[in-house]
């Protein structure tokens, strides 16, 4: 399998280079130069099979001989085996005909570990292979870097730097990036939103020369393996309520684009998805988007769900590539306006085709605590903000074929908000009891390319 840029003007690279690559060199992102399938036969097969077996199956496609089949399974079996559930992501009932997928059994409490930890171990096996050292930077909004740290820390072959948001982030997200004592790992708080995060990110792949001088790698869902961790549990969970012979709808808590990203793809391989919905809080650039094709920026809005808290979807722009029939220039065009003047329009052939494919819905600040509320009080269940607002938009389209909300993070990583909306505060794991006892380690750093690039210099060379 090769990959290519959505902006066309990048060389094709393997899995592993474009795994260790992270952005393209021409500012695009990679993805797969064509979609593999899986057959009716074989997606009925992974009913009752451990996920380890499925994960194989579905990403083995995407990943080729990157790996050898021993190496890859091992690989699969020491991400998951961290996880608190035997399931890794079990689906519970919510209320008829709407369902749950947990994805926050992990060592964070987020759905990004179900990625991250199995990137953790395909950078570990390739840089001991090569011999090589990288240096990782990430951008969050909160849980992607706590998996991304979590996962690293350690690792001989492997500097890490998170940047966040300076208090735009929850107490327990910031904590889970810095008390990790390893000097490997490295939290820095960016005065600014994630959008400014995450244009740094890019602006430092773009610097060739800074690129090259500390070998540069990013596991943000810029990352190609990050998606295609997640199309997994698309399969496991479609498939414990009948698929392929049952069509089953998503409703998917969206910021960054990519978890939902990852369920398009799973159709694309095959699987029979009735409808992707894009459930959003009030940062709705992706819900306008769908309503009028006017990807339009506006100011960012503080929120209890801050992972929704974007303006810069960046796995957008792998869903624009295949509306426009993958032409990496019209992409390349879309896109550079949207950095230039802050908004683009799509074509009316572009927008019916993502119409065809996803729903949306916007859900208020107040309507957030509410249901959090609702759930809680009618069926027991405590939910993330998050996880909230994907059930209400979720359960308000529930028709005859089942619908399934992604549950992206545990309550106890959003205490304070969960606690205010239904007077429940949800404990901790075993394995936390004791986060705000440890000692926290943060650079705080203004949002100037030039002083967090000095940053990093000085970080690696300590």
């Amino acid at each position: 399998m090769k990959y290519i840029s959505t902006r066309g003007q990048a060389p094709e690279l393997s899995f592993e280079e474009a795994m260790l690559t992270g952005l393209a060199h021409d500012g695009g992102l990679y993805v797969p130069a064509e979609w593999p399938t899986l057959t009716r036969e074989k997606i009925s097969g992974f009913a009752g099979k451990p996920y380890e077996d499925v994960a194989f199956e579905v990403m083995k496609p995407f990943v080729g001989d990157t790996f050898t089949d021993t190496e890859f399974r091992g690989i699969i079996a020491k991400a998951y085996a961290s996880f608190q559930h035997d399931a890794r992501c079990p689906l519970v009932q919510l209320d008829a005909n709407h369902y749950l997928l947990e994805l926050f059994h992990g060592p964070t409490l987020a759905f990004k570990d179900v990625a991250m930890q199995l990137i953790g171990q395909m950078f570990e096996l390739a840089l001991k292979r090569s011999g090589e050292r990288v240096t990782i930077v990430g951008a969050t909004s909160g849980d992607t870097g706590a998996a991304a740290i979590e996962a690293f820390r350690g690792l001989d072959s492997v500097d890490v730097f998170i940047m966040y948001p300076h208090d735009r982030v929850s107490e327990v997200q910031r904590r889970q990036m810095t008390t990790p004592a390893e000097q490997n790992v490295h939290a820095l708080a960016v005065d600014g939103d994630f959008d400014t995060c995450q244009a740094l990110l890019k602006d430092m792949f773009n610097d060739s020369e800074f690129r090259s001088e500390v070998k540069l790698a990013g596991v943000n869902s810029i990352n190609w393996a990050r998606v295609l961790a997640q199309v997994v549990y698309y399969f496991t969970s479609a498939v414990s309520l009948g698929a392929p012979d049952r069509k089953v709808s998503f409703s998917v808590p969206t910021g960054n684009f990519g978890d939902v990203f990852a369920g398009y793809v799973a159709k694309r391989m095959g699987l029979p998805v009735k409808r992707l919905v894009i459930a959003t809080n009030q940062n709705d650039i992706l819900h306008r988007t769908l309503q009028s094709g006017e990807h339009l920026k506006t100011g960012v809005e503080q929120s209890i769900s801050p992972s929704m808290d974007i303006q810069v979807s960046s796995n957008y722009e792998r869903l624009v590539f295949d509306l426009y029939d993958r032409e990496g220039e019209a992409v390349s065009q879309l896109f550079e306006k949207l950095k230039d003047v802050g908004s683009f329009k799509l074509s009316q052939g572009a927008l019916e085709r993502m119409a065809e494919e996803f729903d949306s819905g916007r859900v208020s600040e107040d309507e957030t605590t509410a249901a959090i509320s609702n759930f809680q009080k009618r069926t027991g269940e405590v939910l993330c903000p998050h996880t909230a607002i994907g059930a209400k938009i979720g359960g308000a389209m529930v028709s005859g074929d089942p619908m399934i909300t992604l549950a992206t993070a545990h309550p106890a990583k959003f205490p304070e908000a969960v606690e205010a909306a239904c007077g429940v505060y949800p404990p901790f794991p075993v394995h936390m009891v004791d986060l705000f006892d440890r000692v926290e380690r943060v650079t705080r750093v203004s949002g100037d390319l030039a002083v967090v690039q000095a940053v990093i210099r000085e970080g690696i060379a300590s």
